[in-house]
Order: structure tokens, then C-alpha cells, then sequence
């Protein structure tokens, strides 16, 4: 896409306004939304709208090789998490039901649809990407693991996070792989041996037990490269 004008008069154009402050000629990086990365000079701005001339060649970042399945965690650390996802790039993310998981999460007003994009937004702006991580919502354990897991995973290995385990998550081999985090104390036995029984194999994310917060990032991290 070359040579595009594009008129901004929305929260963007006060960040551009009250944050980055250009002059008329500065160049910003940009993005279109699903698409190609590039420049926007600033031909015109005012006090409430700035108008770019907008210019978009790079492709995306690479996706993450992790696919995530996550135990629906607490809802103030939900927005935080989808935050962490869209900035690793991860492709797809399984929020899941557990035993741990109170039935009151699922009434968070953190999921509807437009909540959900809003922080996935953010982490894609601090990430400079333009294509979002796919959320799933799935509010009962077994029939997503009998019915679902295995066509999820689809010829990739499927990790399940379990403190005591003997093999660690970093060790496992280079390539796409889904990776499956449980809540708060972790996945119960009959989760972990359900999920194992269908598909699963357990690594653990080392000696410390952790938040699900710093586990999700962990998980990331070790897969990134």
C-alpha cells in the first residue's frame, strides 16, 4: 500500500499529539490492522487530529511457536495476560475451565469481545505487530480435552506445566508445540491425568513455583528463539 492518507481524530491521534509531539515531516511507524508494517509522515495535524501520509511494505512480526491453553485466570490479571500474548505474538490462546477456576471468572466483564480486543491492542502497539492472537473461550474442562485438544494440537506436541516433572519445557525440541498452564496451585490430578491420558505430556517450567502471570511469560520466553 503506497502514498495512503489517513485522517486519525481518535485515541491514536492523541497519543500521537500528547505523547510523541512530531513536527509536520516527522515519520511514525505504523501498521494496518491484519496487514503490512511501514511509515506515516505527518502532512497535517491540529489540535485533535493528525493526518498521515501512510506508506506499508514490511510484513508482520513471526508468530510465536507456542499456541497457549491457559486456565481462565483471575480477571485482574486477565487483561494483563492477553496484553503479554498479543506482544509474544502467540498465534491462538484457549482460555479453559478448571477446578481451580471459580465460576465467578467467567462473568468478568474483562471477556466480552471488545475488552478483549482493547488489550490485545495494547500489547500489539507495544510489540509493533498488526495481527492479533485468536481468544477461545471454553467453559468446561473435559469436553474441551476429549472433544478438542487433540484436533488443537494437530500433529504438534501438546505440554502440559506440571511442578515435580522430569522433563523441562526448555528442553523440548525446536518447532511449533501448544503448551497447556493451569490456574492458581495448578491443575488438579484428574485434569493432569485426563489431559495426559488424551495427548499430553508434562514438563515443568523449573524449581520455583510461580504466578500464572509469570508462568504464561516464562512459558514465552523459553520459546522464543
Amino acid at each position: 500500500m503506497d502514498d495512503t492518507t489517513v485522517l486519525l481524530r481518535d485515541r491514536r491521534a492523541v497519543h500521537i499529539l500528547e505523547l510523541l509531539k512530531p513536527n509536520l515531516g516527522d515519520t511514525l511507524r505504523v501498521g494496518i490492522r491484519d496487514g503490512a508494517l511501514g511509515t506515516g509522515r505527518v502532512v497535517a495535524m491540529d489540535a485533535a487530529t493528525v493526518e498521515l501520509a501512510v506508506q506499508t511494505r514490511e510484513p508482520p512480526p513471526r508468530r510465536h511457536r507456542f499456541e497457549i491453553v491457559l486456565a481462565l485466570p483471575r480477571p485482574k490479571m486477565l487483561r494483563r495476560i492477553l496484553r503479554t500474548v498479543a506482544e509474544f505474538g502467540v498465534s491462538d490462546l484457549h482460555l479453559i475451565n478448571s477446578a481451580r477456576v471459580e465460576k465467578s471468572f467467567w462473568q468478568s466483564p474483562l471477556l466480552a469481545g471488545d475488552k478483549v480486543e482493547e488489550a490485545l491492542l495494547a500489547g500489539m502497539e507495544r510489540s509493533c505487530d498488526t495481527v492479533a492472537p485468536r481468544v477461545h473461550q471454553h467453559r468446561l474442562f473435559r469436553p474441551f480435552v476429549e472433544d478438542r485438544l487433540v484436533e488443537i494440537c494437530s500433529g504438534r506436541p501438546c505440554l502440559i506445566a506440571e511442578m515435580g516433572s522430569p522433563q523441562a519445557l526448555s528442553s523440548v525440541a525446536d518447532g511449533p508445540a501448544v503448551v497447556m498452564i493451569g490456574p492458581e496451585g495448578g491443575f488438579v490430578p484428574f485434569e493432569l491425568d485426563l489431559a495426559q491420558a488424551v495427548i499430553a505430556r508434562p514438563v515443568h517450567l523449573g524449581e520455583r513455583l510461580l504466578s500464572v502471570d509469570t508462568a504464561l511469560t516464562a512459558a514465552l520466553a523459553l520459546g522464543w528463539g
